[in-house]
């Protein structure tokens, strides 16, 4: 009882810590779903093609891995606290952009600056997590508390889309992204000025200097030596590439569910209202089920829970490949690779992550794992709205139903390696 308490009053403490880093990890979720969701109203109202439509999709994601492959190298120049106190100030500048666009040029400016960053966000603030707080065990549980804003984020998007929906032109699309910016702004303003968060940042700087002082640290910049030249190096080796594979397997089909679940179903004959009204849904379901994760990543149910969900995203999509013409079928598969991934996504890839690498290299890795698969997102996305078309989406999705099997296979080999080396 006492263990818990203490672990139950440091998690409370340090809190604004993960609530401040979680809206970062809201607004990634909200510019990827917030493009999403209001893609084919900037589409009419700009007269946009469906190769610009695939540009900008495509230039969001390659932004956000830009961000996320070269932040942590900006933050050790500028400075970490400094570069998180500031990041979402000019992701606001870039969804205002968005707000006042009057063509194709000035969305896919404002876009670019979003994505890169909010994909610098997202390893600097899992850095200042790891920076403030006060041992590993609470800033596990601060980690795994930020993820549910990654699904807040998507689940806003849909509820803001849905609403103004019914709005004329392209005035629902600018409301959303106004929502983004204002969000953003306060985010900064709360970051930057507020005292007890800088109280944390100050206190685990000291507590870090004091750590280094005793023993030989690794930094940041000795990823390349951990990974090929340290005595680990054979088993740090395999992790990293187990989890690139699951990781880029799980986003190329969690990017195109992100940036184009709308697109699909208004291509299939839905309304826009009944797009982003099921999204919406999809969402509600979805966040008690992330809540549900964080319990179940850290107990003996999480491989059980990685392989069913795999299963399920699996069924998904080859329903999608018998079926994908017909709107309920699509609307299944959507809901059924929700549940799956779940258990076999975003948050998995996090905690993996954090338990199997040295904790001075951990934001890093984070950050080239996150920064390779957005890459990967990005060049796919340009060629995405041509195969979510209802001509070929059969075709495309039993290549998708391949790719969850091959990061099943790899996220297999990743829960073998762990127990042949004594870290699950």
């Amino acid at each position: 009882m006492r263990r818990m308490a203490t672990k139950s009053k440091k998690f409370t403490e340090y809190r604004p810590v993960a609530l401040a880093a979680g809206l970062g990890s809201m607004l990634g979720s909200g510019i990827i779903v917030g493009l999403s969701a209001t893609i084919t109203v900037w589409q009419q109202g700009l007269g946009l093609t469906n190769t610009q439509v695939g540009i900008i999709s495509g230039a969001l994601t390659f932004a956000i891995a830009f961000g996320s492959l070269f932040g942590g190298r900006f933050a050790a120049s500028v400075g970490l606290v400094r570069t998180f106190n500031w990041t979402n100030l000019f992701y606001g500048i870039g969804t205002l952009l968005c707000v006042f666009a009057v063509n194709f040029e000035m969305l896919l400016v404002g876009a670019v600056i979003a994505g890169i960053t909010s994909g610098c966000d997202l390893p600097i603030s899992l850095s200042v997590v790891f920076h403030d707080a006060p041992d590993n065990k609470t800033s596990s549980e601060l980690v795994s508390f930020t993820q549910v804003f990654w699904q807040v984020g998507i689940f806003i998007s849909y509820f803001c889309s849905f609403l103004v929906s019914r709005l004329g032109g392209l005035l629902g699309a600018r409301v959303v992204f106004t929502i983004l910016s204002l969000i953003a702004l306060l985010t900064w303003g709360w970051r930057t000025f507020s005292t007890r968060l800088q109280y944390f940042h100050e206190a685990g700087t000291a507590r870090i200097a004091s750590v280094a002082s005793q023993s030989n640290v690794m930094n940041s910049k000795s990823v390349f030596q951990a990974l090929f030249k340290s005595e680990n190096r054979g088993k740090l080796l395999k992790f990293f590439l187990a989890i690139l594979i699951f990781y880029v397997g799980w986003n190329l089909l969690a990017n195109t569910w992100g940036q184009f679940q709308t697109f699909m179903l208004v291509k299939a004959n839905a309304s826009q209202s009944l797009a982003t009204g099921y999204g919406i849904v999809t969402q509600l379901l979805g966040l008690p089920l992330v809540a549900l994760y964080a319990w179940i990543a850290g107990s003996k149910y999480r491989n059980a829970a990685f392989s069913v969900g795999s299963v399920i995203m699996f069924i998904a999509i080859s329903a999608m490949a018998m079926g994908g013409n017909l709107l309920w079928v699509i609307m299944g598969a959507i809901f059924l690779y929700g549940l799956g991934s779940n258990f076999s996504g975003e948050a998995l890839y996090k905690v993996w992550t954090q338990e199997s690498f040295p904790m001075e290299i951990r934001s890093s890795i984070q950050g080239i794992i996150n920064g390779i698969s957005r890459i990967c997102c990005a060049l796919f996305a340009f060629v995405t709205p041509s195969l979510v078309m209802p001509a070929v989406i059969k075709t495309t999705m039993w290549c998708f139903a391949a790719l969850v099997l091959v990061g099943w296979v790899a996220g297999l080999l990743m829960i073998h390696w762990q127990k042949k080396y004594g870290l699950e």
